[in-house]
C-alpha cells in the first residue's frame, strides 16, 4: 500500500483537490494521509476541518503556523514554520508521496520539505499562468516536483517547455471541476445553514456573487480595489452573495473596507460569508446571473458551468479562460459597465478547457501505479 500525503494549506486549496482525496482514500492500494495547515485551519478563513469530517477523510496531523497576514515577514516566517514541521511529520510518519497543491506561497515549504527528504514529490496545477507571486512559486515548485498533474494542455506543454520530462507531466484536467459534474441540486437555506451576516436578499431573483482577494503584488491598494467593487455592486442594486478573502497581504485592508462599507451601508441587499461547502457553494454558483471579483472561480468553475464572469484586475492575469470572462480594470464604472453587459449576453455555453469531470480519480490512479524515480532530469535544448 502506498501512502499519499496530501497538504492543504487553504480553504482554495481544499476545493481544488477534494475529489482527489476521496479517490486516494477509495483506492484499494492507497493510504491516505492529510496534513491542514496554514489558513485552512483559520475560522475567518474558511475551517476546513469540519468539511473532512464530514466527508469522513482522515485527518493525519494539524500544524497551525499562519502568522499575521498583514505583516512584511508574515508569508516568509510561515512558510519557514511550515517546512520544520512537515519535516518532521513527513520523518514520522514516511509517506511514500507527498502531493503538494497550486500556487499559494506555503505550499513551497511542502516542497521543500519532500524534496529535501528524498521523498517522491507530485505537484497538481502547475504550469498555468497569472498575475502576483504566485507564478514564481507555481513554477519553483514544479522544477523541484517528480510528478505533475495539469489543469489544461497548454499548461502540460508549458512545463515540457521548461524542461520537465514528457512522461512525467500528466493532463488530467482539474479537480475543482470534477465537483461541477457531481453536483446535484438540494434543499437549503444558505443564511440558516453558514449563518453569516448583512441583509437577506432573495435568491430567487437575479442574484450576483462576488469573491475578491488582494493583490499580492497591489496590497497597498486592496482597499481602494475593494471600495471600488463594493460600490459598483451597490450601484447595481442586485441581491449579491458575497465571500471573504483568502489569508494574504493586503487582506487586513479589503476586510476593512468590507466592513467599513457594510456599517454604512446597512439595508444594502449584501449577505457575506467567511466559508461554504462545496456542493452548496456551486449551487449557488450555476444559479446566480454574474460572478465578480478574481477568484479563479470565475475562470475554472463559472466555465464548466457557462456562468457568466467578470475578473477585476490582475490577479488573474495570463490564466486561460473561455468565453464566460470578461475583465476590466478595478474601477467602479469599469466594474458596472462590465456585469451590464455580462447579464444582456448570458447564458454561455459551458467548456470543459479544465476538464471533464474525472481528474480525481486519474490522479489516483497515477499515483498508485507510476514508478517513482527521484533522480531527476531536466532536458537541454
Amino acid at each position: 500500500m502506498r501512502k499519499i500525503c496530501v497538504v492543504i494549506t487553504a480553504r482554495a486549496s481544499y476545493s481544488r483537490v477534494k475529489t482527489v482525496l476521496t479517490a486516494i482514500h477509495a483506492h484499494p492500494g492507497l493510504t491516505l494521509q492529510i496534513v491542514v495547515t496554514g489558513s485552512a485551519l483559520a475560522d475567518r478563513f474558511g475551517n476546513i476541518l469540519p468539511h473532512l469530517e464530514a466527508e469522513n477523510l482522515p485527518i493525519s496531523a494539524i500544524i497551525p503556523n499562519l502568522l499575521d497576514v498583514e505583516s512584511s515577514t508574515a508569508s516568509a516566517k510561515t512558510t519557514g514554520l511550515a517546512v520544520i514541521e512537515l519535516a518532521t511529520f513527513f520523518a514520522n510518519h514516511r509517506p511514500d508521496v507527498v502531493v503538494t497543491v497550486a500556487d499559494r506561497f506555503e505550499t513551497i515549504a511542502t516542497a521543500i520539505a519532500a524534496v529535501n527528504m528524498n521523498i517522491p514529490l507530485a505537484h497538481i496545477q502547475g504550469g498555468e499562468v497569472t498575475g502576483n507571486i504566485d507564478d514564481r512559486i507555481r513554477n519553483s515548485i514544479s522544477q523541484l516536483a517528480d510528478l505533475h498533474f495539469t489543469a489544461t494542455e497548454n499548461a502540460r506543454g508549458r512545463l515540457i517547455r521548461m524542461g520537465l520530462l514528457p512522461h512525467k507531466v500528466y493532463h488530467t484536467g482539474c479537480p475543482s471541476i470534477d465537483l461541477v459534474y457531481q453536483h446535484e441540486d438540494c434543499n437549503f437555506n444558505p443564511y440558516e445553514t453558514y449563518g453569516g451576516v448583512g441583509s437577506r436578499p432573495d435568491l430567487n431573483i437575479p442574484y450576483l456573487m462576488v469573491l475578491q482577494h488582494p493583490v499580492t503584488t497591489e496590497a497597498a491598494h486592496s482597499q481602494w480595489q475593494i471600495s471600488n467593487t463594493l460600490h459598483a455592486i451597490a450601484a447595481l442594486n442586485m441581491p449579491t452573495i458575497w465571500f471573504w478573502p483568502n489569508a494574504d497581504p493586503g487582506t487586513a485592508g479589503t476586510a476593512q473596507g468590507i466592513r467599513a462599507f457594510r456599517e454604512q451601508h446597512p439595508d444594502i441587499p449584501f449577505h457575506f460569508f467567511k466559508n461554504m461547502d462545496s456542493t452548496h457553494f456551486i449551487q449557488l454558483l450555476r444559479k446566480c446571473a454574474c460572478f465578480v471579483g478574481n477568484s479563479s472561480v470565475g475562470i475554472r468553475e463559472c466555465s464548466a458551468l457557462g456562468v457568466p464572469a467578470v475578473n477585476i484586475g490582475s490577479r488573474q492575469n495570463g490564466r486561460e479562460r473561455g468565453p464566460n470572462v470578461t475583465d476590466c480594470t478595478p474601477d467602479a464604472e469599469a466594474i458596472i459597465s462590465a456585469v451590464r453587459r455580462q447579464l444582456i449576453h448570458a447564458p454561455f455555453a459551458p467548456v470543459t478547457l479544465y476538464g471533464k469531470g474525472n481528474a480525481g480519480q486519474q490522479i489516483a490512479g497515477q499515483l498508485a501505479t507510476i514508478p517513482f524515480i527521484l533522480k531527476k532530469h531536466i532536458l537541454s535544448n
